[in-house]
């Protein structure tokens, strides 16, 4: 085989001097507290029975599909699936993606024009800000759940009045784990009249009633331009949906790329977002009581242990405690995880430098016990 171009072989180079070469790793037996699968429902035998049911009732047993939704992939079950979600989270109109990343791409690729201006919190998701790299509006960055700093670039980034404004932000961050004042941004969007978007990836599922998020929680999801919601995370299944208005998704099937020109999820990828939906509807509801219970007790025993100015604050499922530099956040997780707890690092330049942290990832089956041993145990080595 050829070797590396150069300057690719550099870059390389530079990682392992950092010590931030990433590599793959094997799904361990440890204490999970570190995946995205907050519910269980990813190992879940009544949602995986159920899918099956669903493809046999529905006689859709097929194992691809056999090519884009525009073509011949747009099998019957897509059309349950999006009426499902768009019943269950109050939208007009929901459209899956493949993904998270291929919805954000697809949006931003699409929706904002020239002349637009797209404002984005400093510490969205990485999707997001690809997605915007594709756009032919100017982007600009505000500082984090900074509401103040977003209506002074507002009104000087604003040309005139044929000049759109989107603005973009989580409703929880993947990687501090907080939430924006989505009340006041919403204020804000009325008064400056902008469009906004957010982001419910590691909010679906976890916050709300029957984890609806919080947007439901507090009525503001009718205001809201656009919702992208992913099914990888609470959902434990794969693939995304945007929620908005009809004409919003007419738009996109006909104009977002990543939509358009790609092979649609398989038949069982979409039964499985819907029997994953119906148990979160019935007694998978247990599941984020049980959840809620769990980041409550971690919060609690974080004060207690007087961790406090270690963590950011934190309502969500996920919790992060500040360790500056890599090789010091790696050697406190590898302490963890061989006392069996799986908890990882996250690098720069993942995160800004000096902002290196562990990710705590609470889920509804961590016992108290596991949540106050893994605790006691970080107090101890740091």
């Amino acid at each position: 085989m050829k070797k590396l171009p150069l300057k690719v072989e550099k870059r390389l180079q530079l990682r392992k001097q950092e010590n931030s070469l990433r590599s793959l790793g094997i799904c361990s037996d440890m204490v999970d507290l570190s995946s995205n699968d907050y519910l269980g429902f990813s190992s879940s035998l009544a949602i995986f029975r159920q899918a099956e049911r669903i493809l046999q009732d529905k006689d859709v047993l097929k194992n691809g599909a056999t090519g884009s939704r525009l073509l011949t992939g747009n099998h019957k079950l897509y059309g349950f699936a999006e009426e499902y979600l768009s019943d269950f989270h109050n939208a007009d109109a929901a459209l899956i993606f493949n993904s998270g990343y291929d919805a954000n791409l697809g949006f931003f690729g699409s929706v904002p024009q020239k002349g637009d201006v797209i404002l984005y919190d400093e510490l969205s998701h990485a999707s997001i800000r690809d997605g915007i790299s594709l756009s032919k509006a100017q982007a600009y960055k505000f500082r984090h759940n900074d509401l103040q700093d977003l209506e002074e670039k507002i009104l000087r980034l604003r040309k005139n009045e044929e000049t759109e404004v989107y603005v973009v932000t989580e409703a929880v961050f993947s990687m501090d784990g907080d939430i924006p004042d989505l009340r006041a941004l919403m204020e804000l969007s009325k008064r400056l009249n902008f469009l906004l978007v957010i982001d419910e990836a590691h909010s679906t599922g976890v916050i709300g009633t029957r984890g609806k998020g919080p947007l439901q929680e507090l009525g503001l999801e009718k205001e809201v331009f656009a919702r992208i919601l992913t099914f990888g995370k609470a959902l434990g299944a794969h693939g995304a949906a945007i929620l908005g208005s009809k004409e919003l998704e007419q738009y996109l099937i006909n104009f977002s790329r990543s939509f358009i020109y790609t092979t649609a999820l398989p038949p069982h990828s979409v039964a499985t977002i819907i029997a994953a939906y119906q148990h979160l509807n019935s007694e998978g509801a247990e599941k984020v009581e049980a959840l809620s219970k769990n980041i409550g007790l971690f919060n609690s025993q974080v004060v207690k242990l007087g961790l406090e100015n270690k963590f950011i604050k934190s309502t969500s499922a996920v919790h992060s405690c500040i360790i500056p530099g890599n090789e010091a956040v790696k050697k406190v997780a590898a302490k963890l995880q061989k006392q069996g707890f799986d908890v990882k690092p996250i690098l720069s330049p993942t995160v800004p430098e000096g902002k290196e942290r562990l990710r705590f990832c609470l889920h509804s089956y961590n016992t108290p016990q596991e949540v106050q041993s893994a605790l006691s145990l970080l107090a101890d080595l740091i």
